[in-house]
């Protein structure tokens, strides 16, 4: 039973980010089928938006070294929104050759990730992204621009909202049609979402075209989105058992789980067109074929009321 509160929106758009964000900082590197096929069951669990892969080199991610055949794999079983992650204007090359129709370019609001994620500053890894949003958008392929370290960075500490509003504004000035600010190592508490946001508001660039994505290090992921949400925004990322972390962040915790995000939202009548039943059996599927337990608290206790019929099939 839901029980409403004021001020919420009526529905909230779940950007799930599993098969990238998720596989692409587990130890096990799963077939492409696999792959395949968990996208095929997150849509049929009533995700709209899956972000299928990264184009980014092998040798950086070799996780996700298999860009290409995925879609190939897909071909026309794709979410309603199925993005992918490009690097650079090579990764977009590969992208719009392997079929995609939307793209997210990753900025960093910090000196020491970019350095370290995209081996460039943060003012040349800008510079390298207009170019790559220009011509996606000509391409006429909607972009996506995150930014990650929003709150806090291993290596600086506590990240001033300053330094992360003016990255979030240069992608929203090349075009980025959507902002997805990122507690990439989860530190963020709800009065920094809540200043961030104010700022942004200020700043010119408003709720409605920015998406939250909380890891739950400090299990702070549930109450920095249900802070987001009141603030206006109607676009929440998370991955599907609360799969991954970040590759180049070694204190980033798993992702705010998907079950853990719709229960909530279930709870408070908010709508995600979601299956949650289905959604915890596709990521119990996930689970035993990584290997190992979902962190998701609320995959934990539906578990024993699922009946699993995917326990015998690929």
């Amino acid at each position: 039973m839901s029980t409403p509160l004021a001020g919420l929106p009526a529905r909230v758009e779940v950007y799930e980010v599993g098969p990238r964000d998720g596989l692409q900082n587990e130890a096990v590197a799963l077939p492409v089928e696999v792959k395949a096929e968990f996208v095929r069951r997150l849509a049929a669990a009533g995700l709209r938006t899956v972000e299928l892969t990264s184009f980014v080199p092998k040798r950086w991610i070799p996780q996700l070294g298999d860009a290409e055949e995925l879609l190939a794999l897909l071909g026309g079983d794709q979410p309603a929104r199925a993005p992918v992650l490009v690097p650079n204007e090579k990764g977009l090359e590969r992208a719009v050759a392997a079929g995609a129709r939307e793209v997210a370019v990753f900025a960093s609001a910090t000196e020491s990730f970019a350095r370290r994620n995209l081996n460039r500053t943060v003012a040349e890894s800008l510079a390298a992204f207009a170019p790559v949003v220009e011509q996606a958008r000509t391409a006429g392929l909607p972009v996506r621009g995150y930014v990650s370290m929003c709150f806090g960075d291993p290596w600086e500490g506590a990240v001033p909202l300053e330094q992360v509003a003016a990255v979030a504004l240069r992608l929203a000035e090349f075009g980025c049609a959507e902002i997805s600010l990122g507690d990439t190592i989860g530190v963020g508490t709800p009065g920094q979402v809540a200043a961030l946001l104010a700022l942004l508001d200020r700043e010119g660039l408003g709720a409605d075209r920015l998406a939250v994505h909380f890891h739950d290090t400090y299990g702070q992921a549930l109450a920095n989105t249900l802070l987001a949400l009141q603030h206006g925004v109607t676009t929440v990322d998370a991955s599907a058992g609360g799969l991954g972390g970040c590759p180049y962040a070694g204190s980033a915790t798993g992702n705010l789980a998907t079950e853990d995000l719709v229960w909530q939202l279930d709870g408070l009548g908010v709508d995600t067109g979601v299956d949650l039943p289905a959604l915890a059996r596709t990521s119990l599927w996930m689970a035993d074929r990584l290997g190992r337990p979902s962190p998701s608290r609320a995959l934990a206790a539906l578990a024993p009321t699922l009946t699993t019929p995917t326990d015998q099939e690929s």
